[in-house]
């Protein structure tokens, strides 16, 4: 595609009325005017004003595209296939219903032929014939000259921009996902803290004994008590980052980012967190548990 300005629009006009879907529709087509961009919009049942402002109809039913071209030739085409708007009728209406089984005999224009129904498919087919049609088949038949490429046409890079940005726009989104989320980390901290102080009333210093192995088999339940509350306090992140794992494939495969960009914000950013929950849990658990009282050991 290259340094191309198109827009896509669906169904802008739903819920709105016709002074509005007017307005709106004359701006977009000033901004293709001045700023030579290219739009695609899908209408449903566009007043005639509204309809005036195109350059360009497709018209498709079926999965086909019966027309393709200049609003002002669309009519041309119908009435070479034996079908006239009538005086009166809205021509986005009839472009709507000419196509339809049970509304297309009411356009037939050839009196002196019977009327028969003209499928999509044969629309199809005869627009191929149509001096439009062959207009657009002509053009595509020429090859793209590749000399008059512009330069920033042709993707060399496998991403967007360098490693670097790629890294720090990773960051600020996981620090902007971390800020959101501060009620997790207060319910984590909090969680610990409560946890720290029923297992230093379980493992009390004064019911701690020392001087056989016997009693060192419960420094070991302690210290196996402490290792799995700070494990298992970490699991609340797990199931928030296997939810998200959609959205990064889908962002990994359309080559957002690579898969380090995603990894390593949180990888580092959730290491002072865990630092914090494991100095609340030994301060708070290893002077009343009694493991080592002197400094050096701490």
């Amino acid at each position: 595609m290259g340094p191309a300005k198109t827009f896509f629009m669906d169904e802008i006009s739903t819920g709105l009325d016709s002074s509005t879907t007017f307005q709106i529709c004359k701006f977009m087509s000033q901004m293709v005017h001045i700023m030579d961009g290219t739009m695609v919009i899908s209408l449903l049942q566009p007043p005639p004003e509204t309809y005036e402002l195109f350059d360009d109809i497709i018209l498709l039913s079926e999965g086909q595209i019966v027309y393709q071209g200049p609003r002002q030739h669309v009519l041309d085409f119908f009435q070479s296939m034996g079908f006239q708007c009538p005086p009166r009728k809205a021509i986005a209406d009839f472009l709507q219903e000419v196509t339809s089984k049970n509304d297309q005999h009411q356009y037939w224009s050839r009196r002196d032929e019977p009327y028969r129904y003209v499928s999509v498919s044969q629309f199809a087919k005869s627009f191929h014939s149509f001096h439009l049609g062959e207009k657009v088949a002509t053009e595509f038949k020429v090859p793209y000259d590749k000399n008059q490429t512009h330069p920033a046409a042709l993707v060399k890079d496998k991403y967007g921009i360098s490693s670097w940005e790629l890294l720090k726009a990773c960051f600020s989104r996981e620090w902007l996902l971390m800020k959101r989320d501060t009620f997790v980390l207060k319910y984590r901290i909090g969680q610990i803290i409560l946890v720290a102080i029923f297992g230093c009333t379980l493992f009390l210093k004064t019911e701690m004994p020392v001087g056989n192995v016997e009693d060192g088999r419960k420094f070991f339940g302690a210290l196996f008590f402490s290792l799995m509350n700070i494990l298992f306090n970490g699991f609340a992140e797990q199931a928030m980052t296997v939810s998200r794992l959609p959205v990064f494939y889908k962002q990994r495969d359309f080559k957002f980012y690579p898969a380090w960009a995603f990894l390593l914000p949180i990888w580092v950013l959730r290491i002072p967190i865990s630092f914090v929950e494991s100095v609340l849990w030994i301060l708070l658990t290893y002077y009343p548990i009694g493991f080592a009282p002197s400094a050096s050991r701490f």
